[in-house]
């Protein structure tokens, strides 16, 4: 297998089927073999039952889980289940375009980065239908986060890495930033960054909080802690255009 793709859901029923329709479209369009890794966390909406139904027609693990446990341990239990060479994650609402995946797949496998990074932050990326202040908010946390890792944006939740460098990582927080988690405790000696426009949900409810803002300050004093307990260079790798 040579990419897996890790989508962490709860109450995602409305646009998953969508999802991954267009996302084994995109597959096939580029001759990519590849499989989806449904975490469900006991959607009450039906989410996991729909993931096994859509299961019998395409390739797609299911991992169901009993409970709300957060994003970045959904990823991680997504990981211990795929196959793929390299594993990735995106979300299930379609704020994270399947169109993208090539061209993250490219990035990483044409150059000697661990991790490619789709980017809100870099040259030709952005982000449509955001309000201001969710904008300022993701801005500020790629700036506070600029002395642990080079990326530009290191909060991202749509990346590819390669499996050797994130196997058998213990993270140590549950909530949205796990490519941020990976850059500081995984294995990843270079990042590169490939442009895309993100945009929010169209469906279903937003799982930004304050809460989570707030979860994600307690998140970055300890990959602080770590990092300077675990000192490491990470280089960051330029695109040469966005379509390389």
């Amino acid at each position: 297998m040579r990419l897996s793709l890790v989508v962490p859901t709860y109450n995602e029923r409305t646009r998953l089927g969508e999802l991954v329709e267009a996302t084994f479209a995109v597959f096939a369009a580029h001759g990519i073999e590849g499989e989806l890794v449904i975490v469900d966390d006991g959607s009450p909406d039906g989410t996991g039952d729909l993931a096994d139904a859509l299961a019998t027609r395409h390739r797609i693990q299911v991992v169901h889980r009993a409970g709300k446990l957060g994003l970045g341990t959904a990823v991680i239990a997504g990981f211990a289940v795929a196959t793929g060479d390299v594993l990735g994650v995106m979300d299930a609402d379609l704020s994270h375009p399947p169109s993208a995946i090539p061209r993250l797949l490219t990035a990483l496998e044409k150059t000697p980065a661990d991790m490619a990074i789709g980017s809100r932050y870099v040259a030709g990326g952005g982000v449509h239908n955001w309000p201001v202040m969710r904008q300022l908010m993701s801005r500020l946390a790629c700036v506070l986060a600029r002395p642990i890792t080079p990326a530009r944006d290191p909060t991202s939740g749509y990346f590819v890495v390669r499996r050797p460098c994130v196997e058998g990582v213990q993270i140590a927080a549950g909530g949205f930033k796990i490519c941020l988690e990976l850059l500081v405790r995984g294995r990843v000696a270079s990042v590169v960054e490939v442009p895309y426009v993100f945009t929010d949900r169209a469906a279903g409810e937003s799982k930004m909080s304050w809460r989570e803002a707030t979860g994600y300050l307690w998140q970055l004093r300890d990959l602080w802690r770590h990092r300077r307990a675990h000192p490491a260079s990470q280089r960051y790798l330029r695109l040469t255009s966005p379509a390389s």
